[in-house]
């Protein structure tokens, strides 16, 4: 045991490999004992098991992955669509992965066959199921000890959050789970002891994300509640409830706190009183009491993330301390009635907050869209229909283009460094449409990418020194790729009312730009969809307050006056987008949203603003979605009219009959998750501005964005199938900075971290789990020229 925990203290200081101990190969079987499923089912015919690091402290993770017979995967990707072959065995269909907790009851045995067994329960199965892995032959027995001593250390490091260096063989042997032998893997009949016993009747928590059926038992009134389990997520003390001013919703629930290590909504008071307040100053309160205790008292606010399911009776939401700690709490509600009048004072009050305004003030079919807008709209998975023939996944030919050699000139490895010397790190992404180019901002810096064919990304140069015609340093707060790429378009904050170029074959900035003297610029955007992979010289540009056209080319200020509409109210512009026609969507930080199909004229349709303010804007490269993204949830909008006399019309085209507004689908981490994420890194959900993926021959059928350290995409036709799992995810060590699809592909995705910037395939991206949040730490490869760039790979000394 001396000799083992030497060995494994060897692996555990080695953080530059993700996995610290792996079995390369064996079985991976699904034992259900007591289910009518069938006793055991094989998961994985070939296999390999290891113990990896994540991107927290005393986290780890047990991951069994499918290993491919020659040719299978490629052969499955054949047959496949985006739903289909190699992309359905994504996440938890080729790869398995278990925090690694006591609550795992991870045991260890040595068949007399010789045959050496690891199992760990199935915490989203019934009593008793168990995960098996069966080792190959050829294992020794010395390695699979190895791998039991280590698992045993990562289990004590999460229970007690520090280093297993001290910990004792008693320590690790009191973690070690005995009580009850692992049962045959692949028995030839199952065991007659037990008899099979039918699965445990749905309960409404089944709807939320990793609600686990053992969680759940029947009381004696044979209604299914969930249990207590060791440990559980304790409510935090209520907040004094201020003086009410008056009250918009009063009534009585049964109420479920989100418990963390089990994933699942824990029943808290059978019986609650709940209650919608106006406190003074726009403000508002949500109070919860029972019986013996005070529950709960909060403020609403934009970030409780309210979501309303009719289909069973329940309104969820989140809960943030002073400490930014968060919990996801539910109200279940007897009568349908009951949800309605407390979602009436809920979104009556988070929309008087947002807005100052009274709700009794807004017209009855903008009160309508607001109330839909915030509705749970998943079910459950409709049955599998046969899938319409997609794409193949596309390899771009390396030859393909336009190329520039100064690009193409790679630095010596002799001039890389780690530090940052200057502080700064990459804070803007632009990607290339024309040539196979992303371009990463970093300070006054610009660090030039390469695709390369396979793929992934290649540093290839950086450009220093960012100044103005005149010789003045500048870090560009917003950037924009022009004319066929050979341009970029900058800001500089310290001057809103002028525009730069930069010559990119040069790596210098030759022209400054004054739009106007009195009109700033806030935003500008390419004159269509596609515009950067053309010639085209205009642009749009955006004040707080009014929409122009810039051209270049003219003498003297560059805004085009024939071409502005300038309103007389402050709109607080935000975001714009156009579509390949060129018809243009302006979003606001009120949150409402304009359709316009050509400058200098009132827009067409005025969406209503549910109140968050809008930071950023896409649009369907034909119009027919237009995206919009607030800080804590993402806008989808269906702008084709589906009636009356514009049937057919885009919003853009032709306005909305005034009682005919789209209603927006509402793209949002469920409560659960939210409460989740903000458990594992104490950081508030903050989206980046969302994106679909892009071509000009292809159809949209992802979204991305970015919160914290984690990369999400929805599909977009899970999204209009209305899926209860439309988003996946995929957590790194660090803060994302910025985030888009390579051009003309769904399949990969750019990703700007502080210090670093990759290119990862959207199979790596996971549904979300309690162990794909705690999510694994990517590993730098120093000196690497693959997907995945650390500072060693793209940090020279200018750069």
């Amino acid at each position: 045991m001396f000799m083992l925990r030497n060995i494994s203290k060897r692996l555990f200081g080695d953080t530059s490999k993700e996995a610290i101990v792996e079995i390369p190969q064996g079985q991976l079987y699904l034992v259900r004992p007591r289910s009518v499923k069938g006793y055991s089912e094989l998961i994985f015919k070939d296999a390999a098991a290891s113990i990896r690091r994540t991107g927290l402290e005393f986290q780890y993770q047990l991951v069994v992955q499918r290993a491919y017979e020659e040719g299978e995967e490629d052969l499955l990707a054949e047959e496949g669509g985006e739903d289909g072959g190699i992309d359905a065995l994504v996440g938890e269909k080729d790869e398995k992965t278990f925090l690694l907790d006591e609550g795992l009851q991870f045991r260890t045995d040595l068949r007399q066959t010789g045959e050496k067994i690891f199992a760990w329960r199935d915490l989203s199965g019934d009593v008793d199921d168990l995960w098996e892995f069966v080792c190959d032959a050829s294992v020794k027995a010395e390695s699979a000890a190895l791998f039991e001593q280590v698992a045993l250390q990562c289990q004590y490091e999460r229970k007690f959050r520090r280093s297993h260096d001290n910990a004792t063989e008693a320590d690790l042997e009191a973690l070690a789970y005995s009580e009850e032998p692992i049962p045959d893997a692949s028995p030839i009949a199952s065991p007659s002891s037990r008899s099979p016993i039918a699965a445990a009747a749905p309960d409404p928590t089944e709807l939320f994300p990793n609600t686990t059926k053992e969680n759940m038992a029947k009381n004696a009134a044979g209604r299914v509640e969930p249990v207590q389990q060791e440990d559980p997520t304790a409510a935090p003390p209520s907040a004094a409830q201020p003086k009410a001013l008056e009250t918009l919703a009063e009534t009585i629930a049964e109420l479920h706190l989100f418990d963390f290590p089990t994933g699942t909504f824990v029943l808290q008071d059978s019986k609650v009183k709940a209650s919608v307040t106006e406190i003074g100053n726009w403000q508002y309160w949500l109070h919860i009491h029972g019986l013996e205790r005070e529950w709960l008292g909060q403020p609403i606010v934009e970030d409780i993330n309210p979501v309303f399911n009719f289909e069973y009776k329940s309104f969820i939401f989140n809960h943030y301390l002073d400490d930014g700690s968060a919990y996801s709490w539910l109200l279940r509600f007897k009568e349908t009635e009951d949800l309605e009048t407390f979602q009436q004072g809920v979104m009556q009050a988070l929309w008087e907050h947002l807005n100052q305004t009274k709700w009794g003030k807004s017209k009855k079919q903008d009160q309508d869209y607001v109330l839909e807008a915030f509705q749970d709209l998943t079910m459950e998975d409709a049955p599998d229909e046969e899938e319409e023939e997609s794409e193949e996944e596309d390899f771009e030919d390396a030859e393909d283009g336009q190329r520039s050699e100064h690009y193409d000139e790679d630095e010596s490895e002799d001039d890389l460094e780690t530090d940052d010397k200057d502080g700064t790190v990459n804070s803007q992404l632009a990607v290339g449409y024309k040539h196979d180019r992303s371009f990463v901002v970093r300070g006054n810096k610009i660090g030039v990418f390469k695709h390369t064919p396979d793929n992934q990304l290649q540093f290839s140069t950086t450009i220093s020194n960012v100044k103005t015609p005149k010789g003045k340093a500048f870090s560009p707060n917003k950037v924009m790729l022009h004319a066929q790429d050979q341009n970029m378009i900058m800001q500089n904050t310290d001057n809103p009312n002028n525009l730069y170029r930069m010559d990119l074959e040069t790596g210098k900035v030759v022209d400054e730009w004054q739009v106007h003297e009195d009109i700033p610029v806030k935003i500008f955007a390419p004159e269509s969809k596609f515009a950067q992979m053309t010639g085209e010289q205009t642009f749009l540009g955006l004040s707080g307050n009014a929409l122009y056209r810039v051209d270049p080319r003219l003498s003297g200020n560059k805004l085009v006056d024939s071409d502005l509409k300038q309103y007389a109210t402050k709109n607080a512009f935000s975001a714009a987008a156009t579509t390949q026609k060129g018809h243009i969507a302006v979003a606001s930080e009120k949150g409402d949203i304009r359709l316009f199909d050509r400058l200098g004229i009132n827009a067409k349709t005025l969406i209503p603003a549910l109140g968050d303010p809008i930071i950023g804007m896409d649009v369907s490269a034909d119009g027919r979605w237009v995206l919009a993204t607030t800080r804590t949830y993402l806008l989808l909008i269906d702008a084709l009219q589906k009636g009356g006399k514009n049937e057919g019309k885009l919003g853009f085209e032709k306005s909305f009959a005034k009682d005919d507004k789209p209603i927006p689908r509402r793209l949002a981490l469920t409560p659960a998750h939210v409460a989740q994420f903000q458990h594992e890194t104490k950081a508030p959900i903050g989206f980046t501005p969302a994106r679909f993926n892009i071509g000009v021959d292809d159809k949209e059928t992802t979204i991305i964005t970015a919160t914290g350290p984690f990369i999400v995409t929805w599909s977009l036709k899970k999204v209009l199938q209305n899926r209860k799992d439309p988003y996946s995810i995929k957590r790194y060590a660090e803060e994302v900075k910025a985030d888009n699809f390579k051009f003309g592909s769904d399949k990969n995705l750019i990703v700007a971290l502080p210090n670093e910037v990759d290119m990862v395939s959207k199979r790596a991206l996971q549904r979300p789990t309690r162990e794909s949040i705690a999510g694994p730490m990517t590993p730098r490869r120093s000196g690497a020229r693959g997907s995945y760039l650390g500072r060693n790979d793209i940090v020279n000394s200018p750069y």
